[in-house]
């Protein structure tokens, strides 16, 4: 799957995810909290239809795997939409909402959605640019590489 033609090859990156701390007002997530876990960090919206596409599939990752944490970070500057898509849609995963000036610009991430695959020493892996089908078998065996 691609979103907005943007392909599908992940990119091999290997630098340090840059720390942050989000406070949503719901709950306060530091990205230092997960260290010693592999995290898969999604940047998603409510707006962005491949996101929601992509959701369930990033559900059945957390649930298959556990041991991985699997954090999406909403774009959304509009907390009440946010609200309201959370309790429509039940997300089994955890989440959290930064707005489009959050957190994602110290990624460089501008388009949803946009995952990067964080070890569990801290390094970004791979970034992946569009949806994903968080199951396929060969995004799977890379997780398994890098846990």
């Amino acid at each position: 799957m691609t979103g907005c033609n943007r392909g599908d090859h992940p990119q091999q990156i290997a630098e340090t995810a840059p720390e942050f701390t989000v406070q949503d007002g719901q709950q306060t997530v530091r990205l230092s909290q997960f260290r010693g876990k592999v995290v898969v960090l999604n940047f998603w919206a409510t707006w962005c239809a491949p996101c929601i596409d992509e959701l369930p599939s990033l559900q059945a990752l957390q649930k298959a795997r556990p041991d991985i944490q699997v954090l999406a970070v909403s774009i959304d500057d509009d907390p009440v939409a946010y609200a309201k898509f959370l309790k429509q849609y039940d997300m089994s995963i955890l989440s959290i909402r930064t707005g489009m000036e959050g957190v994602n610009l110290k990624y460089g991430s501008v388009r949803p959605p946009e995952t990067f695959l964080i070890d569990r020493g801290g390094m970004i892996r791979r970034k992946f640019i569009g949806p994903q089908l968080w199951t396929n078998p060969e995004i799977l065996g890379y997780l398994q590489k890098i846990s």
